[in-house]
């Protein structure tokens, strides 16, 4: 029963473009295009979530610098998080962070269920303020807060963390996937 409602989800989740709604493969593919673009020019890739969502991020983190040979920051660590948290008040852990290391032509990929966390909101701000690349993956709610604050938007609609948090892993690692073994492939045509 849970993998047919899952998939039934994955069947009808929605992407977007610039605000223009595109296929799932062309959500895929555009993601993948823009992060060896990113790659290239050894720009910084960040990926923020509260609870679900920041295990999501910091396993990303890893997958992503690792496989995908991307440059990545865990915006995750606990020492930090509770400085600014204890400092700014924790709506603002992600922002700070952003204000004081992102660049201009890096990537923000924020995951909330909800896509209401008002410290996923004000990074997002933040990140395009310093013009900052941002995708947003959400569920829940189609009215979310987050749905459209990216230039690339996955909208899961759920209302169960589990199937929201299951495709936004499931989609994050495809794509890292699909980088990493487009490089195998490269490295195998290169020895021949």
């Amino acid at each position: 029963m849970y993998m047919e409602i899952l998939k039934r989800t994955i069947n009808i989740m929605q992407c977007d473009y610039d605000e223009r709604k595109i296929s799932y493969e062309e959500f895929v593919q555009q993601i993948k295009k823009r992060l060896l673009v990113l790659r290239t020019n050894k720009k910084m890739l960040y990926f923020i979530g509260n609870g679900g969502s920041a295990g999501i991020s910091v396993h990303m983190t890893v997958d992503y610098l690792k496989n995908g040979r991307i440059k990545t920051h865990s915006m995750h660590d606990a020492a930090i998080l509770t400085c600014l948290g204890n400092d700014f008040g924790y709506e603002n852990i992600f922002e700070k962070q952003i204000e004081i290391i992102a660049e201009s032509g890096d990537l923000l990929v924020a995951i909330s269920s909800s896509g209401n966390s008002q410290n996923i909101i004000k990074a997002i701000e933040v990140a395009k303020c310093k013009n900052c690349e941002v995708i947003t993956f959400s569920g829940f709610d189609k009215n979310n807060s987050i749905r459209n604050l990216g230039k690339y938007n996955l909208y899961v609609p759920s209302m169960e963390y589990g199937i929201v948090e299951s495709i936004h892993n499931l989609v994050l690692q495809q794509i890292v996937d699909e980088i990493y073994f487009s490089d195998e492939n490269k490295s195998l045509e290169e020895k021949k």
